[in-house]
């Protein structure tokens, strides 16, 4: 129950209802996307394996929206030569909703469609019963400190000795 296909140089395996980020497609957010480019399909019994694309292949999808994939980081350094260079790059993205996969003999439809919400509206989230709390288990009593003991007192310093007094220097003759 999946499909194969090639888009921008890059391969996909897609199932309906599936979503792909793909590279940057010029088409508007809620457009239809339709591709022949299909490598394989499958049902999950029978296999059909092109050469290069499967003859009769379609997959539908729908443009759900543009966007640009995590900052990637390029850095250049040539040691002991002062050289130093720093890129950034974001892959521009389109996401797209696989709506459905057909081919000779095979053709794959989506369950149900998504429904689309309002921009503005609120979700509602269903309310968890609240668990009853289990009884506190009361505290275990703290110990007391052992007491500080005192210290020992400091011993007097002794006394400073009094400098020798220089020597009288006397002129040499």
């Amino acid at each position: 129950m999946y499909a194969i296909i090639e888009c921008g140089s890059h391969q996909f395996k897609v199932q309906p209802d599936s979503v792909i980020e793909v590279n940057r497609l010029d088409l508007d957010a809620g457009s239809k996307y339709e591709t022949d480019k299909v490598l394989l399909l499958s049902n999950g019994s029978t296999l059909k394996v092109g050469a290069p694309y499967v003859k009769g292949g379609l997959v539908q999808a729908t443009v759900l929206e543009h966007l640009r994939d995590k900052k990637i980081i390029v850095f250049k350094q040539k040691r002991r030569k002062n050289y130093k260079r720093t890129k950034g790059h974001r892959q521009e993205l389109t996401r797209l909703l696989i709506e459905s996969v057909q081919g000779d003999g095979i053709a794959l439809q989506a369950q149900s469609a998504p429904k689309a919400k309002p921009a503005g509206a609120a979700q509602e989230k269903p309310k968890a019963e609240a668990m009853p709390k289990a009884e506190a288990k009361p505290k275990a009593e703290a110990k007391p400190k052992a007491e500080a003991k005192p210290k020992a007192e400091a011993k007097p310093k002794a006394e400073a000795k009094p400098k020798a007094a220089k020597k009288a220097e006397t002129p040499a003759e």
